[in-house]
Parts: C-alpha cells; sequence; structure tokens
C-alpha cells in the first residue's frame, strides 16, 4: 500500500473518545444518468483492509473484489441513494447529501462521528469532519467509495438491460460521446436527469 497513514483520521476520532467511526463517500455526482449513490463504513479500531484505496484508483475487477471483502470486514456498512427526481428538485449537491446522510442514519451500529470525503458535511446528527480527497487518505472513507461506486455501476448495468441502446454498461450513465449521441438518436428516459442535458440540448437546437 502507499506511503500513507490510512488510519490517521480514525486514529484521532478515537483518541478523542468516540467508538463508531464512519467514514462516508459518494459516487455519482457527475453522470447524466442514474441515482447518486452514497455508502458510509465502520471499521474496528485499527483495522486496515489489504488493497482498498480510492475507488477511481481501482480497476473494475478490483473493486467488485474489494465490495465483497469490505462488506464481510467491516464492523457495519450501508449504501444508499437519492433518485434522479430528487436531483432534479434539490439538485446534485443537495442529493449527495441527502443519500450520504442516508448511508450514515441507516447503519446497523449508530456511529458517533463521520469522516466525509469532499468539502461540505451532510446535515446529520453527529459530529463529523470534511477531508478533501479524504477518499486516498482514510481508510474508511475509501472503503465507502468503493462500495457506493460498485453499487451505482451494477445499477447502471441493470439498466443497461432495459435500454441497451443506450450503452449504459460502458460508459455508466457519464456524457461520453457514444453516451450524447444515443440521447440524440432516441431522445432521453426516465432514467436521464434533465437539468444535466440542458446545455447539450440548446447547443444542439433542441428545445424541451
Amino acid at each position: 500500500m502507499e506511503n500513507i497513514d490510512w488510519l490517521e483520521f480514525e486514529n484521532k476520532a478515537h483518541a478523542e473518545g468516540y467508538q463508531s467511526v464512519c467514514g462516508v463517500d459518494e459516487a455519482g455526482r457527475g453522470p447524466l444518468a442514474g441515482p447518486v449513490f452514497a455508502a458510509a463504513v465502520i471499521l474496528r479500531p485499527g483495522q486496515v483492509i489489504e488493497g482498498v484505496n480510492d475507488s477511481k484508483k481501482l480497476t473494475e475487477k478490483k473493486r467488485e473484489k474489494l465490495f465483497d471483502i469490505i462488506r464481510e470486514e467491516a464492523l457495519a456498512y450501508n449504501i444508499e441513494c437519492a433518485t434522479v427526481a430528487e436531483i432534479e428538485e434539490i439538485n446534485i449537491l443537495n442529493a449527495a447529501m441527502l443519500a450520504m446522510k442516508r448511508a450514515v442514519e441507516g447503519l446497523d451500529i449508530p456511529a458517533d462521528y463521520a469522516i466525509i470525503d469532499g468539502n461540505k458535511t451532510p446535515p446529520i446528527e453527529i459530529p463529523c469532519e470534511a477531508v478533501v480527497k479524504g477518499d486516498a487518505r482514510s481508510m474508511s472513507v475509501a472503503a465507502a467509495s468503493i462500495l457506493a461506486k460498485v453499487a451505482r455501476d451494477r445499477l447502471l448495468v441493470r439498466y443497461a438491460e432495459k435500454y441497451p441502446e443506450y450503452g449504459f454498461e460502458k460508459h455508466k450513465g457519464y456524457g461520453t460521446k457514444a453516451h450524447y449521441d444515443a440521447i440524440l438518436r432516441y431522445g432521453e428516459t426516465e432514467l436521464h436527469r434533465p437539468s444535466f442535458l440542458k446545455k447539450f440540448y440548446e447547443k444542439n437546437g433542441i428545445t424541451k
């Protein structure tokens, strides 16, 4: 593993007397389609899961393998999402915060402290801290990033079975050329985020 103190933030929280420290991350803020996911993970004090890293630094195969290992070895975990309708109603940032809040509040073991990836914390009742690039600095946040990413990717693969012409299994809802081309050809589905397509429609002279 990299020369990083993966437990710096967890150990600090434990030293301050917190018992159940969870790491929290989201996946899917940027795509044109699908919910935004979030996960919360509580590890045992001092626990390091070999191979865990920021999900973006891992191959899909490695993430899939670690997804099962994390769920087996973590003290507690929870994966939640905010829907496309919620994204459209409250915007993507607030929807990501909502998914994180649900992930923390749905843990089987209540967390008393949360380490949140990014620069903003969700509206939860327990003390928490935002850590920029937390998924590359904290073991529990990195584990959460893997759970959120894999869970979301698996859902998009299922979407591909319903809408094979869009290629969701390849781009996972992100704005690739092939995805934009499919939207031009077939239109948008109920899985798409209309607010994310406004500029694209304007650019192509499409009125909605």
